[in-house]
């Protein structure tokens, strides 16, 4: 690992490295109290570049026992997970077959990220201006086969709080 400003750097040359990472996401995510707000991390990456692989590696360090489904064809899979005593709802979002900014909206999931719970969203970009603002941003970057790229960036006050905590 290795500290940019701030942005932390991984290089994921490994399924275990993926899953390491995702133990010190899942640490920030225990150590930070979220006070009933909704925690957004955006994953930006080019399509094969692991985003859907991070968020199942957090999902199952966080404690979910069940299958954990890509939500390209559904746009969003909910989750429920136990943090710290408290069931805490998580949603996973991919943004990828929208053809409009506001499609998401109209979807029905502009309450569901105005609500407390961790919010996972892939391609935000497709979204352009109308998601709430991320509190954490994770690039993902195909290098080859066996290695990705990662870079965790902190972009509100409750993102840097948790960033505090990875080591």
């Amino acid at each position: 690992m290795n500290i940019v400003g701030k942005n932390f750097l991984f290089e994921l040359s490994s399924e275990d490295a993926c899953f390491d990472l995702a133990k010190k996401i899942v640490q920030m995510i225990q150590s930070t109290p979220l006070n009933n707000q909704g925690l957004h991390i955006w994953l930006i990456g080019d399509l094969g570049s692991g985003k859907t692989t991070l968020v199942r590696y957090i999902l199952q360090a966080l404690g979910y026992q069940g299958k954990v489904k890509s939500p390209t064809y559904n746009l969003c899979e909910p989750y429920s997970i136990l943090i710290n005593d408290h069931d805490i709802p998580v949603h996973h979002f991919d943004l990828y077959r929208i053809n409009h900014p506001l499609e998401w909206e109209e979807a029905g999931f502009k309450d569901i990220l105005n609500q407390s719970g961790i919010h996972f969203i892939e391609w935000p970009e497709k979204a352009e201006n109308t998601l709430p603002s991320a509190d954490l941003v994770i690039r993902l970057q195909y290098i080859s086969e066996t290695v990705r790229q990662c870079s965790i960036e902190d972009v509100s006050s409750i993102g840097k709080k948790l960033l505090k905590y990875i080591s």
